[in-house]
């Protein structure tokens, strides 16, 4: 499978047609996706200008190509740094993980995300390297890793799972499970199907 610098470098091809890179682009947001694939897709939409129609503005997908791979180099620096730090401390004997190693940004969610925001729609704003910045350099504690806001939680229900979310940023700060409701699930899956073809 190639890897996320060749789908990159395709979003980049003039020769291939809009659909092609966008479907490159796509797979590079399936190779990172700091908010889950969605909010990623959906926050890169909108920062970059995609349109719907993906002809008019091809190189709103270069924008957007551009902005996630500037997100996924910080994250591979702190990788990187922390693969370096594991090594020193074992060389010398330590085998035990430091509660303070367990920084948000190791507590991977589903699909890799660094910050979960199952609502498509609600994620941080801002450019997406400066937050996954804050994602990689926040401390445990009470407040959001993403904005550091304490501006409380509000809920968002997927229809088979409840979220309380971060009220001021969108991301996921605690779910459990919950009864399935397929109205709800398919408001949801209608509510992406317009976030997807950028019409919504």
């Amino acid at each position: 499978m190639s890897g996320f610098a060749t789908h990159r470098q395709r979003v980049h091809d003039v020769r291939l047609t809009p659909r092609a890179r966008h479907a490159n682009l796509r797979t590079c947001v399936v190779m990172f996706a700091p908010y889950g694939f969605r909010a990623t897709y959906h926050h890169l939409c909108v920062s970059a200008g995609v349109p719907g129609d993906l002809a008019a503005d091809p190189l709103s997908l270069v924008r957007a190509a551009e902005e996630l791979g500037a997100a996924r180099q910080l994250w591979l620096a702190d990788e990187a740094a922390y693969a370096a730090l594991r090594r020193r401390e074992k060389a010398v004997g330590s085998r035990y993980v430091p509660d303070d190693h367990h920084r948000p940004a190791r507590r991977r969610g589903p699909g890799g995300s660094l910050a979960l925001c199952p609502d498509p729609g609600f994620h941080p704003g801002g450019p997406l390297p400066a937050v996954v910045a804050r994602l990689l350099a926040a401390e445990p504690s009470s407040a959001c890793p993403a904005c550091d806001g304490r501006a409380g939680t509000t809920r968002w229900f997927t229809g088979h799972e409840e979220h309380d979310l971060c009220a001021r940023c969108g991301i996921t700060l605690g779910a459990r499970p919950a009864g399935p409701d397929a109205r709800v699930a398919r408001e949801r899956h209608e509510r992406w199907l317009a976030v997807w073809w950028r019409t919504g």
